[in-house]
């Protein structure tokens, strides 16, 4: 009979307390645990499972058995006592102490042995409620870290959508700006062609009328030839009378001019356009190298509000005597002392500019001639003559007049470079070096057109 209660038990015990079923359940895996228990192991999940099998579940799913309820409890009633654990299987004692060294219960008669001879002892009631707390106080942090890994994955979860966010918000702002570069190169693709088909429609026109005007003479000159041959071919006397009318049309017609139709075609110099191209798309996405600085302008020169652009104004503004404002021009906020810095300029057709750089310890409220000594590197223009510093520049021709000045200045090597960047034509160099802190310099006298410094929300000038 002990035989068949023993092998029913293993059909009765709840895989999570290990005692019979109280209260029992059955999932749709036909797994069946106790009530209690299995809402005590849900507790610790995110979704409910079995703790068999592993089965996801539902919080409604446990379906209660009355018959098997009935059979547990008489099971627990016909259950012998010594199945039930409270007895020692040695000496058939009830366990009434607990062995923290052995870590397991005891009876008296163990305790007296030599077994557990020096060993700590403690009653079973009063272990297990030490024990217990004890082991709460390991669930509560366990319970703490366990918040703290849900929290963890909160934040991992969270993070990824915010990296998928800003990859997405990244993603159009990149083909928002490549777009306006594809624009650009579109709209200065077109604009060339255009410009190259207007020039070459007028060569062809010129070309096309000289055609017509060779074609008539040539006409002419073939019957000319024409009708001579004939008199030759007459009779001497007819020939002889109509010699002087013969001789008229000998008369030779001035040379065409060969040169012209000769010239070979000039391609568009594609360098240039694409050196201007790249120069004009440079400012879609880089900040101005230098900006003004209001405090700084003598006061005939306005700066613009926006520090981009300098104007020549007749009547005097009034203005502070600060220190740092310049008796004639204005200088730019940024100071260079080491590195190589670029900023180009827009002139026009000003009649009267001077751009270039300026020791920073010059006396401001002094007007200075322009040239190195008195830590002035510049390069003027004015009554159609360009000078570096003091001394004119001869090589610059009119119609090669720069309508951009690029100032290209490598503090490191002591050099200053004036490029024409449409024409990729350096202008004038000073290359003896900077004894001190330099700021970039500007100044006009020309009422009608300001001196501009690109940005990258003004549209450079076409070339022309």
């Amino acid at each position: 009979m002990a035989d068949d209660l023993a092998f029913l038990e293993e059909d009765l015990t709840c895989l999570i307390c290990c005692d019979t079923f109280t209260d029992p359940v059955t999932l749709k895996c036909s797994h069946s645990l106790c009530e209690e228990c299995l809402q005590r192991f849900w507790t610790t999940q995110d979704v409910p499972q079995c703790p068999v099998c592993r089965k996801e579940c539902s919080h409604d799913e446990p379906t209660k058995s009355l018959p098997f309820r009935a059979l547990c409890e008489s099971f627990k009633k016909r259950k012998p006592t010594a199945v039930s654990g409270d007895v020692c299987p040695e000496h058939e004692e009830k366990f009434k102490l607990f062995c923290f060294v052995d870590q397991q219960p005891i009876c008296v008669v163990c305790y007296t042995s030599k077994k557990h001879e020096n060993h700590k002892c403690t009653p079973v009631d009063e272990a297990a409620g030490n024990l217990k707390e004890e082991l709460k106080t390991q669930m509560d942090r366990l319970q703490a870290t366990f918040a703290d890994f849900k929290k963890a994955r909160e934040s991992c979860v969270k993070q990824v959508e915010l990296i998928k966010e800003c990859t997405s918000m990244d993603e159009n702002q990149i083909k928002e700006e490549f777009e306006k570069l594809h624009e650009f190169l579109r709209d200065e693709e077109e604009k060339r062609i255009r410009s190259l088909h207007k020039e070459t429609k007028l060569q062809d026109e010129k070309l096309k009328a000289r055609i017509e005007e060779l074609s008539a003479q040539i006409s002419d000159l073939s019957e000319n030839m024409a009708a001579v041959w004939q008199d030759m071919e007459a009779e001497n006397i007819t020939f002889l009378q109509n010699y002087r009318d013969t001789l008229k049309r000998l008369q030779h017609p001035s040379a065409p001019n060969v040169t012209p139709e000769l010239q070979e075609y000039q391609h568009c110099p594609i360098q240039t356009v694409i050196f201007t191209t790249w120069a004009r798309m440079q400012n879609l996405v880089q900040q101005p190298a230098v900006t003004l600085d209001p405090d700084t302008a003598s006061s005939t020169l306005q700066v613009s509000e926006h520090c981009t652009s300098v104007q020549y104004v007749e009547k005097k503004m009034y203005v502070s005597d600060n220190p740092e404002r310049m008796y004639v021009g204005v200088l730019a906020s940024q100071g260079f002392s080491s590195g190589v810095h670029c900023w180009d300029v827009e002139v026009r057709d000003n009649s009267n500019w001077t751009l270039g750089v300026v020791g920073e310890t010059v006396n401001r409220k002094k007007h200075y001639k322009l040239y190195p000594k008195k830590h002035f590197w510049c390069f003027h223009y004015m009554n159609s003559t360009y000078k570096q510093g003091n001394n004119p520049v001869s090589d610059i021709i009119y119609n090669e007049r720069p309508k951009i000045i690029r100032l290209q200045l490598d503090f490191d090597e002591g050099e200053l470079r004036f490029i024409d960047p449409l024409r990729n034509k350096s202008l004038c160099t000073y290359t003896n070096g900077f004894p001190e802190r330099v700021f970039p310099y500007f100044c006009t006298g020309d009422v009608s057109t300001p001196l501009k410094i690109f940005t990258s929300d003004n549209q450079k000038p076409e070339s022309e």
